[in-house]
């Protein structure tokens, strides 16, 4: 169409009327609306979500010149135009707020509008004469919100989880080496709260070390979800206005220009109804921040005090605690995982409950899907590179303090049991919180145990390792 000139802006025609469009910006009519509809969030679009829908529109190009739907001008214009979005230009011209309605119809205007009017401009026309590249004709051939939108969230949701893996090996590994570090150090381990039966500080990292990694595979599982795309199913998934050659090549092209590995869903129907593959990462992603901030918990328990509390290890003094009382140190890294932690799980019950109200043939939420899930993956990315880099890798423990605990603790009974009997081994710990004395002096002094018997009995490694038998122990002395 032919644009009116006023001043610095050009005049724009859409099916809801005519507005004018400052006419150095390379959007249009119909991203300037949806920004003046939705002013939700005042944040950005985020700049992955760009770049794949850069990437789908370039293959996008490419799949309609190979079927004869895109003349080869155009189809080289958009590419060049798509390339350059993928360089990092023009991504403030994607104004639409990240919340929107319309199933993200705003966003992929937005993204056809800037990439058709710089492909315009590189064949020498200028912005808004979309008689020479078309937003909807040209660089929308052959495809429809409902299935570039989606592809386009799986892809962001990928690339940022390769990103929230790397930082959650970088602790795995961090967490191994503590265990190895604090293999030797015993101290009380507690249930419920209360003092158990001993264990080596080493051991309970380990612990947390497992329980990362295993966060890690259920990651790696619920990301193969991601990876089935409904390219070239168009409006409901019956591939209306897709020709056969771009509905066989879209995938594979795409594939190519992205460097990701995807497959066409074998059912586009039931690909484009349904977003329960974004309900699964969310659900292994708050998982994980459950992991987190309950070792996050941990920390804080076993770094308190430091006179008052259990003092068992130290974290890394990181900034002061407290604008009024001198010389207090806070937590503050485990306390901003636990706060990650929680926005996560509030975000997973966004994503379950907008992945639920989908009706009939599509899903009109998936931006607040999207929204919610990139905030998720980048807050736990940049959580665990904090707590990996500021707190977990400078962790001490207070040997001394652990052993201290361990051997004036009534839970060191537990191993005493099998020698002297529950119930006396009831009574002797009854009378040491009574009485304040140790239970080995009581053991001692009772005559229950020799000295050499009770050193066997309590040696920390015997206490901490499973397959070690006290009877027989006792039985080898």
């Amino acid at each position: 169409m032919k644009t009116a000139k006023r001043n610095d802006y050009r005049m724009e025609a859409d099916s809801i009327g005519t507005k004018y469009v400052p006419d150095n910006v390379y959007y249009g009519i119909q991203t300037l609306r949806a920004a003046e509809n939705f002013h939700i969030t005042g944040l950005n679009m985020h700049p992955e979500i760009i770049n794949s829908l850069a990437y789908i529109k370039k293959a996008a190009a490419i799949t309609n010149c190979e079927a004869g739907l895109l003349e080869k001008k155009k189809a080289v214009a958009i590419v060049q135009a798509c390339d350059e979005l993928l360089e990092g230009k023009f991504h403030n011209d994607f104004i639409v707020d990240p919340i929107q309605g319309g199933a993200g119809t705003s966003l992929n205007m937005n993204a056809n509008e800037v990439i058709a009017n710089r492909a315009i401009e590189i064949l020498g026309g200028r912005k808004g004469d979309y008689s020479i590249i078309n937003p909807n004709d040209d660089v929308n051939c052959s495809q429809s919100t409902n299935d570039v939108i989606p592809t386009a969230g799986k892809m962001t949701s990928l690339r940022l989880l390769k990103h929230l893996k790397s930082e959650l090996l970088r602790l795995h590994k961090a967490l191994c080496q503590k265990a190895e570090e604090f293999d030797h150090v015993i101290k009380m381990g507690r249930t419920q709260m209360q003092d158990a039966v001993p264990i080596r500080l080493g051991q309970e990292f380990r612990a947390y070390s497992v329980a990362i990694k295993r966060d890690i595979n259920r990651m790696d599982k619920a990301m193969e979800e991601m990876c089935t795309l409904n390219m070239g199913g168009t409006a409901v998934g019956t591939g209306i206005n897709a020709d056969p050659v771009y509905l066989r090549r879209i995938v594979p092209n795409l594939v190519e220009v992205s460097d990701m590995e995807f497959v066409q869903a074998f059912d586009l129907i039931d690909a484009t109804q349904n977003l329960d593959s974004f309900v699964a990462v969310s659900g292994a992603i708050k998982a994980c921040a459950v992991t987190l901030s309950k070792i996050a918990n941990d920390l804080r328990l076993m770094s308190s005090g430091p006179r008052a509390g259990f003092a068992e290890i130290n974290l890394p003094a990181r900034q002061n605690g407290s604008s009024i009382m001198p010389g207090k140190v806070n937590p503050v890294i485990p306390e901003v995982v636990n706060q990650v932690a929680f926005n996560i799980i509030g975000n997973d019950v966004t994503i379950t409950m907008a992945a639920e109200a989908g009706q009939l043939e599509l899903n009109a939420f998936e931006p607040i899907i999207f929204y919610c899930m990139f905030q998720s993956i980048d807050t736990l990315a940049y959580a665990v590179q904090t707590f990996v880099d500021n707190c977990v890798t400078g962790i001490t423990a207070n040997e001394i303090r652990c052993r201290y605990l361990v051997e004036n603790s009534v839970g060191i009974i537990t191993a005493i049991c099998p020698h002297v009997g529950y119930q006396k081994a009831a009574d002797i710990a009854k009378k040491a919180i009574q009485s304040g004395d140790s239970v080995r002096d009581l053991i001692l002094q009772e005559g229950l145990l020799n000295e050499e018997q009770l050193n066997a009995v309590l040696d920390p490694v015997h206490m901490t390792e499973p397959g070690i038998s006290g009877k027989m122990l006792l039985h080898n002395l």
